[in-house]
């Protein structure tokens, strides 16, 4: 459930892959064109010490990650992705919200709980991919346990730890606002994170990984942070989950797209995969695009909505080098541009709501 983050954000053509085609670098992957890769059994991405484990093997000579490493692989890129939804949940509560009523530490609080899952979850899909052998494919920058840099019981423990800390973060929240329910929602979220590339059968492998984003990334992300602060869920709310889900999805389905190749060679089944690059394609500038129908509406009734549809500018671009991208490098350039179109719609929106 990881939509920025589940892949590396940065994949130049390489000598492996000297035509630089979209889909023949990236996460998880990574067998140059024209490569026959023959893709190991899938292991259970909770052990460690499975055969299949491209860096289980010769654990004494792991070198210790440096802080760089460990940055790296937290995937900052993905962060826009989680502080949107709050921005936009924030906003939604002021709408509704008594004069003189505000609850900022209960909005950092879920700023805290959405960047801590981020960021966990990244950890985690380094872990599970590593283990399981899917980074064998590889060739673009490496991951902490594929290219043996951190032990996988280290990235797994720093998974957890993250995952720790956002259900600290949200037992404050539950406790604040006595709302006991939302913990199973938390448990639910954690599992949910886990589960995309971790277990014996994660749901990321099987072209779940946009619906699962969907609700979590958008739906859940923008209406929970509503509903801890004011008790309730208005349209403003609900509406911008949607709209926020969508682009998260953008985001998942254009990662996806530049790893179709290494995808299919270690048997990574997204929907990019199941749907063919010429879909994907489609699919993602109808992701992108369907939110500004949304920012387009609220436009109506909030004075200063109209500014959201000026992330327009780096959206449509986004589309159309999309539609056309020969090379990883272009794709990579379409990921950049579509995580700051998610923040800044997040923020503009949220503004436009709260003023």
């Amino acid at each position: 459930m990881n939509p920025a983050g589940l892949k590396g954000a940065e994949h130049p053509a390489t000598p492996a892959n000297p035509t630089g085609k979209a889909g023949a670098t990236g996460a998880g992957a990574g067998a140059g064109a024209g490569a026959k890769p023959k893709p190991k059994t899938a292991g259970k991405s909770g052990n460690p010490a499975k055969r299949n484990n491209p860096a289980s093997k010769g654990h004494a000579t792991v070198k210790p990650a440096s802080a760089a490493d460990w940055i790296s692989g937290a995937r900052l890129r993905t962060l826009p992705l989680a502080i949107a939804p709050v921005a936009l949940g924030t906003g939604a509560a002021i709408v509704v919200s008594e004069p003189g009523e505000y609850h900022p530490v209960r909005a950092l609080l879920a700023l805290l709980v959405a960047l801590c899952l981020q960021i966990g979850v990244n950890y985690a899909n380094d872990y599970s991919d590593g283990i399981r052998g899917t980074d064998k494919f590889r060739v673009g920058p490496a991951r902490l346990t594929g290219a043996g840099a951190a032990k996988p019981r280290t990235v797994l423990t720093v998974a957890l730890a993250f995952f720790g800390l956002a259900a600290l973060a949200g037992l404050v929240l539950v406790i604040l606002t006595q709302y006991w329910w939302l913990l199973l929602v938390g448990v639910v979220a954690i599992g949910a994170a886990w589960l995309y590339t971790g277990g014996t059968k994660p749901y990321g492998y099987f072209g779940l990984g946009e619906l699962f984003v969907f609700v979590f990334f958008g739906l859940v992300a923008t209406m929970g942070t509503t509903f801890v602060q004011v008790g309730r869920v208005p349209t403003e709310s609900w509406l911008s989950g949607v709209a926020i889900g969508l682009i998260a999805c953008a985001v998942l389905m254009v990662n996806n797209l530049r790893d179709i190749v290494p995808d299919k060679a270690a048997g990574k089944r997204t929907l990019a995969v199941l749907i063919g690059p010429t879909w994907a394609r489609v699919a993602f500038c109808v992701f992108l695009l369907l939110p500004f129908v949304i920012a387009g509406f609220f436009s109506l009734f909030y004075p200063l909505g109209f500014l959201t549809l000026f992330v327009l500018l780096l959206a449509l671009p986004a589309c159309m080098i999309t539609v056309t991208a020969r090379t990883a490098g272009e794709l990579i350039l379409v990921l950049k541009l579509t995580s700051m179109a998610a923040l800044a719609y997040g923020v503009l929106q949220g503004l436009a709501f709260a003023l």
